[in-house]
């Protein structure tokens, strides 16, 4: 592509910006894999900024798997081996290769739920096929009328109205369809998960980086990134991942008020991604308790009932939810009822409930141990809730490679990130600042050994 055709598909000259668009020429083809992009002086004074600019663009492009530096060949598209994966999802999927003769023993880097402690979901299939194998019409109302009292027992609050989608990603998805617009600004916690940040660029729209503390977004951070007149802002109340933070209920009434309060923050809808739902430890809390006709709630089932399960129940203001019912007819309909009859049965089954009660406590578990180890060898990591743990090192791809050398795989913090490390975020402290890997305990064994040390090792490691 011609320098000045790729500088007429740059809107915003800033490093997101410039990003945001070859990556939207990525996506769409229009730079091909192989590709050869401009060099940084010359995109530099085509665009009339600093190569500093071009450079931290660049940055990102590479931590996002996009775009390959091939020495004085210069700088490449990226073949993707496995193009049904988002951008950042190739990041989450790739695997650091382990030196000759190192079997992988550990995968820490997947973050998915011990299989072992999920509810056996036999018992529930049988149950639910007599009453739901066949539909009589396809305009039955898309929730089952016997799951909505269990889920809305389970809410932080009392929702206008609610519905069931096909996963945490789906109502995600959904429900910013359904608030915003092309081009608008979304606010999002810095780090965040990486698969949002490539929903808001395939939804062409610009994420604005918040950082955060133990107990969530940091309200200074919040007020200025509302000064953009974003269209909403999105968080994990609970279990956050990376980080494995928890909104305190303080801390959310803090949020709330700051978004009555500021001019550009009153029409801002809040989309609340509780993924971790039932596995997690921490309090119900959502900033809906404040602004209940203004926010939309998730609730997964993925890491507590099943991955596979595909469910989540989505809550909110009436006429949000009604637009996404609609839309909705116009594609899958609605969320399978032997699936929603299934997921009834597992929320109130004495049995499954139990496990579930086991597995929130055997995460509980892994992370304090985890955490405790890993500060008793002068790792400073905060204690969290849910499956994630957020270490900081001081090299990442260097304690990646030393921890695969000893069989065990882990994510690099970098592709959780959002905004650039020297960028305007730079001064503010929090979880964002540095290098990091993301240590996940979903399957980890319980009482591994050397686990805490090899990773204080390789954190060490530059």
């Amino acid at each position: 592509m011609e320098v000045g055709t790729l500088v007429r598909e740059i809107e915003e000259r800033t490093p997101q910006g410039i990003a945001a668009a070859v990556s939207m020429l990525i996506r769409t083809g229009e730079l091909p894999p192989g590709a050869r992009l401009p060099t940084v002086r010359t995109l530099a004074t085509a665009l009339s900024v600093s190569p500093a600019t071009i450079s931290n663009a660049w940055h990102g492009l590479i931590t996002a798997g996009l775009i390959a530096p091939r020495g004085r060949a210069g700088t490449f598209v990226r073949e993707q081996p496995t193009p049904w994966l988002t951008p950042r999802s190739h990041r989450l999927a790739a695997r650091e290769p382990s030196p000759e003769g190192t079997a992988q023993r550990l995968d820490l880097a997947t973050g998915m739920p011990d299989p072992a402690l999920l509810p056996d979901i036999k018992a529930s299939l049988e149950r639910a096929l007599p009453r739901h194998a066949s539909v009589s019409t396809y305009l039955q109302p898309p929730l089952i009328p016997e799951l909505e009292a269990p889920l809305r027992g389970m809410w932080p609050y009392s929702p206008q109205a609610l519905t069931v989608v096909d996963g945490a990603m789906d109502g995600m998805e959904r429900a910013l369809r359904a608030v915003v617009r092309f081009g608008d600004r979304v606010v999002v916690e810095t780090p965040t998960f990486p698969v949002l940040l490539d929903l808001l660029e395939h939804l062409h729209l610009m994420a604005v980086p918040v950082v955060m503390d133990r107990h969530g977004m940091r309200p200074e951070s919040l007020e200025a990134a509302l000064d953009s007149r974003p269209a909403a802002v999105v968080l994990q109340p609970r279990a956050h991942n990376p980080t494995g933070a928890s909104l305190h209920a303080g801390r959310a009434a803090e949020l709330a008020a700051l978004l009555e309060r500021h001019r550009y923050g009153r029409d801002a809808v809040v989309i609340e991604d509780d993924h971790s739902g039932l596995i997690t430890a921490a309090p119900k809390v959502s900033l809906g308790q404040h602004l209940p006709h203004r926010t939309l709630h998730i609730v997964g089932f993925s890491k507590s009932h099943g991955p596979d399960l595909r469910i989540a129940a989505l809550g909110g203001p009436q006429g949000a939810i009604d637009r996404i019912v609609g839309h909705r007819v116009l594609g899958p309909g609605w969320t399978s009822r032997m699936t929603q009859a299934m997921l009834h049965h597992l929320i109130e089954d004495r049995t499954a409930v139990a496990t579930v009660r086991r597995a929130r406590y055997a995460y509980f578990t892994r992370q304090r141990e985890l955490t405790a180890g890993l500060r008793a060898h002068g790792i400073a990591v905060e204690p969290a809730d849910g499956l994630n743990v957020w270490v900081p090192v001081a090299d990442e791809r260097a304690a990646q490679i030393t921890l695969a050398a000893h069989g065990i795989r882990v994510s690099l913090g970098s592709a959780f990130q959002v905004g650039q490390p020297d960028g305007p975020l730079a001064s503010v402290p929090g979880p964002h600042r540095g290098d990091h890997i993301r240590v996940s305990v979903g399957l980890l064994p319980d009482g591994f050994p050397g686990l805490a040390v090899a990773i204080a090792q390789a954190a060490q490691e530059r």
